[in-house]
C-alpha cells in the first residue's frame, strides 16, 4: 500500500505501530486519514490479523466514516476490525459476559427518557418532592457519578449535605430498578465492562489477547470510564496510538477530562509524540486568527497550525444595533454568498445557546431561504416514535416493564394509572413482571395483540413488522382518526420509521429484533432524511464539532453570551469557551463573521453586553470592521445608557432578583457579579447591569 497521499508528520503516524502513540491533530489536519491509513497499514504491510485491531471513535457517523474509508483500502479484511463507539464496544462486553454480571440474555438498554422516567418514578415511591429533586438533576448527578467510576456505596461516602445523601437513597433504588428489569442505562455500557475486568482478570486478559492494537480518536473527549477502559485494554501490548486535540476539549459538562490527553505522556513513559499541524481547511488568515485566540490559554500542550493555502479575506466583524440588524446582516451576508454560486449547505450560522436561533430563523423564513436547524429535535424522540418503540421492545421483551406501562394505553384503551398501579403491586407481590400478571380486563386486549405480534415476529421482515405494529395496536388509525396537522406531521414519522428498518436491512441483510433494537438505542446522531444542498444550517457551537463549511457566520460574539455568563468567573470555564470559539472559527475554509448586537433581548430580558475578548485576542490585522466601527474599550450611547442599571456593588450588598428573590452578592469583579440565594438556588453570576437585579435598601 503506498503512502504517497499523505505528509511527512502524517506518515510518520502510520508508520510508528509499535508501542504508544500520541498524535496532536489540529483542525482540518487529517485525522481521520491517519487513522484509517494506520489500520490499513498494519493488516496490509505489517500482516496483523484484522481481528486484532481496536478502533474507538464517539460517534455512529464517525465509526461508520472510518469503517467505509478503511473498506476503501483493504477491502473485506476490514470485516473483522472492531470499529465502534466506547459504547458500542462496552455493550458487546456485556452481551459476552452477561451471566458473569449477573444478568439474563435478553438485555436491554435503557436510553435517557427511560432513565428520566424511572427516577420520577422512584421519587414517587420514596414520598420526595419533585420541585426539590428535580428528576433531570437527579439523573445529571447519578450519570457523573457513574462516570467517575462512583457506585452508591462509593458515592455515599461524598454525600456530605442532605440533598446529596437522599440522592443516594435514589441511586440506589434506581439500579435496583434497572437490574431487576434486566435493563442497563448508557452509563453502565462503560461501567459494567470495567467492573467485570477487575472482578475476573481471566476475562481482562482475554480481551487484552484479542485487540493487540488499540486506536482511539477524540482522545480529548473520553472521560474517566473511558480513560480507565483504553488503559486496561492496552495495559498488556501497550499498542495504543491515540489521536485528539486538546485545544478542541469541548464537552467538560459531560464529563470529559481533557487532561487525559495532557497526561498521555506520564501514563506511558515511551510514548511518541507527532503534531499534526499543517491544516487543508482553512486559509492562513482563519488559521492565524484561530491561534491568536487559543495561545491565551495555559492549560494546553503548545501547537500552531499552518497552511499552504493562501491568506484568503479578512474577518468581518459587524457591530449591530440589536438582535433584528444582527440577523438582518446574516440574511444579507447569506443572499450574496448564495448569489455567487455556493450552496446553502456550504454556509453555517453558529450560536452559543439555542435561543438565539429564534430571530435567524424567522429572518430566513421571510427571506424565502432554506435552512435546518442541526440538532434540534432528535427524531427517536418524538413521543410517537417513543411509543411504537416501546411495543417492539415488549415484542422482544415481555418483561421489559417500562415499556410495557408505556404502550399498554396507547392508543388510549381505557388503562388508566389506578389499573397500571394496581397491576405493578401484583407484579411486585408475586415476584413476576407486569405483563406476567394480566389475566382480564381491557388490558388483557393489550396482551392479546402483543401475543398476536410475538407469533408473527420470526416469520415476517422487521419493516413487516413495523407495519404489523401500526396496524393492530392502532396507532396508525388513531392519528389518522385526529385529522389534524399535529397528527399527520405524528403519521409521517411513524411511516418514516419503516424507512429506517428498510434502510437497516438493505445494509445488513435479514436483521433481528434484537440488533436492531440495540442499534437504535446506541445511535446518538442520526440525521433526518432530507436533501439539504440548499438548505442554510443553523446550530450551536457545540454542534458543529467535526464539520466544516465555505462561509461561517459567528453571531452573539458578546461578554455574557459568548463567553457564556456561566464561565465569566471561573479559569478552566473561560479556557473552555475560548476552546469553543477556537472550534468555531476553525470551521470556516473561505470567509468567516463575526456579528454581534449592542444590546438583545433574550429569554425575554433585556441585555447590554460588552463584545467578546475573543474579537479582540484575535489582533486587528485581521479584521475587517462592517457598520459600527470596532469599539475599545466599549463605550455605551445615550440610548444604552437609558437601560443601564446601577453598577455600583460590593460584596454584602443585598439585592432582590425577579426570580430567585433576596440574596447577597459574594463577590464582585469589573464585568460580573456573584450573589448567594437560598439553598434552592445557590449562587449565580450576573452581568453588573442585568434588569432583574436591584438594590435593597
Amino acid at each position: 500500500m503506498t503512502l504517497d497521499v499523505l505528509n511527512d508528520k502524517q506518515k510518520e503516524a502510520v508508520l510508528h505501530t509499535e508501542g504508544p502513540l500520541l498524535v496532536l491533530a489540529g483542525a482540518g489536519a487529517g485525522k481521520t486519514k491517519v487513522l484509517t491509513y494506520r489500520v490499513a497499514y498494519l493488516i496490509t504491510n505489517k500482516n496483523i490479523n484484522p481481528a486484532s485491531i481496536l478502533a474507538i471513535t464517539f460517534t455512529n457517523k464517525a465509526a461508520q466514516e472510518m469503517k467505509e474509508r478503511i473498506y476503501s483500502l483493504v477491502q473485506e479484511q476490514s470485516l473483522d476490525i472492531q470499529i465502534s463507539t466506547f459504547h458500542s464496544f462496552g455493550y458487546k462486553i456485556i452481551r459476552e459476559n452477561y451471566q458473569l454480571l449477573g444478568y439474563k440474555t435478553n438485555l436491554l438498554i435503557m436510553d435517557a427518557d427511560d432513565s428520566i422516567n424511572i427516577i420520577k418514578k422512584v421519587l414517587k415511591q420514596l414520598n420526595l418532592d419533585s420541585k426539590i429533586y428535580n428528576a433531570y438533576n437527579i439523573r445529571s448527578q447519578i450519570s457523573g457519578a457513574k462516570n467517575e467510576l462512583l457506585t452508591p456505596a462509593d458515592y455515599e461516602k461524598y454525600a456530605t449535605t442532605e440533598y446529596e445523601k437522599v440522592v443516594v437513597k435514589i441511586y440506589k433504588k434506581y439500579e435496583e430498578i434497572l437490574f431487576n428489569n434486566n435493563a442497563v442505562d448508557f452509563d453502565h455500557l462503560l461501567l459494567l465492562p470495567l467492573k467485570l475486568f477487575n472482578e475476573y482478570p481471566h476475562v481482562l486478559k482475554k480481551y487484552q489477547e484479542r485487540y493487540q492494537y488499540v486506536l482511539i480518536d477524540e482522545y480529548q473527549d473520553t472521560n474517566e470510564a473511558q480513560y480507565q477502559l483504553s488503559k486496561m485494554i492496552s495495559a498488556k501490548y501497550k499498542n495504543i496510538c491515540v489521536v485528539g486535540d486538546g485545544d478542541q476539549t469541548i464537552f467538560t459538562w459531560r464529563g470529559a477530562n481533557y487532561k487525559n490527553i495532557l497526561n498521555f505522556e506520564s501514563d506511558y513513559k515511551n510514548a511518541k509524540v507527532i503534531l499534526l499541524e499543517q491544516n487543508y481547511r482553512s486559509t492562513k488568515t482563519i488559521l492565524e486568527a484561530a491561534n491568536n485566540i487559543i495561545k491565551n490559554n495555559r492549560l494546553r500542550k503548545e501547537k500552531n497550525l499552518w497552511c499552504h493555502n493562501d491568506s484568503g479575506f479578512k474577518i468581518k466583524y459587524y457591530r449591530a444595533y440589536d438582535e433584528r440588524d444582527e440577523a438582518g446582516y446574516v440574511i444579507r451576508g447569506i443572499k450574496k454568498a448564495l448569489e455567487t454560486g455556493i450552496n446553502g449547505n456550504e454556509i453555517a450560522v453558529l450560536y452559543r445557546t439555542n435561543a438565539q436561533s429564534r430571530i435567524i430563523q424567522e429572518e430566513l423564513l421571510r427571506a424565502n431561504i432554506p435552512f435546518r436547524i442541526v440538532g434540534s429535535f432528535y427524531f427517536y424522540n418524538r413521543a410517537e416514535i417513543k411509543d411504537l418503540i416501546s411495543y417492539l421492545r415488549v415484542i422482544y421483551n415481555e418483561e421489559d416493564n417500562l415499556s410495557v406501562t408505556r404502550a399498554i394505553n396507547v392508543p388510549k384503551r381505557g388503562i388508566g394509572p389506578k389499573t397500571i398501579d394496581r397491576l405493578n403491586t401484583k407484579a411486585q407481590e408475586q415476584n413476576k413482571s407486569i405483563y406476567e400478571v394480566i389475566t382480564d380486563g381491557k388490558e388483557l386486549e393489550f396482551k392479546t395483540i402483543i401475543e398476536e405480534l410475538k407469533a408473527q415476529e420470526p416469520k415476517v421482515s422487521l419493516t413487516e413488522l413495523v407495519e404489523l405494529v401500526l396496524e393492530k395496536t392502532n396507532l396508525r388509525s388513531y392519528w389518522q382518526n385526529e385529522k389534524t396537522i399535529e397528527a399527520d406531521i405524528r403519521l409521517e414519522n411513524l411511516e418514516e420509521f419503516k424507512s429506517i428498518t428498510k434502510s437497516f436491512e438493505e445494509r445488513n441483510g435479514p436483521i433481528s429484533l434484537e440488533d436492531f433494537l440495540t442499534e437504535i438505542t446506541l445511535v446518538s446522531d442520526i440525521s433526518e432524511h432530507q436533501d439539504s444542498q440548499s438548505q442554510v444550517n443553523l446550530m450551536t457551537v457545540h454542534s458543529v464539532k467535526g464539520l466544516e463549511f465555505t462561509h461561517v457566520f459567528i453571531i452573539g460574539l458578546e461578554e455574557g453570551l459568548f463567553p457564556h455568563i456561566n464561565a465569566l468567573m471561573d479559569k478552566t470555564g473561560i479556557e473552555e469557551e475560548r476552546r469553543l470559539c477556537y472550534v468555531a472559527i476553525t470551521r470556516a475554509k473561505r470567509e468567516l463573521h463575526f456579528v454581534n448586537a449592542r444590546r438583545r433581548t433574550l429569554f425575554g430580558r433585556d441585555q447590554i453586553n460588552p463584545p467578546s475578548r475573543f474579537i479582540e485576542e484575535v489582533g486587528n490585522e485581521y479584521i475587517e470592521c462592517k457598520g459600527v466601527i470596532y469599539e475599545k474599550p466599549y463605550q455605551l450611547n445615550k440610548a444604552e445608557q437609558f437601560y443601564q442599571h446601577d453598577m455600583h456593588y460590593k460584596p454584602g450588598d443585598k439585592v432582590m432578583h425577579q426570580d430567585f428573590g433576596e440574596g447577597v452578592i459574594v463577590e464582585v469583579t469589573k464585568t460580573i457579579i456573584t450573589i448567594a440565594f437560598n439553598y434552592h438556588h445557590g449562587l449565580k453570576k450576573f452581568m453588573k447591569n442585568h434588569k432583574s437585579i436591584r438594590h435593597l435598601d
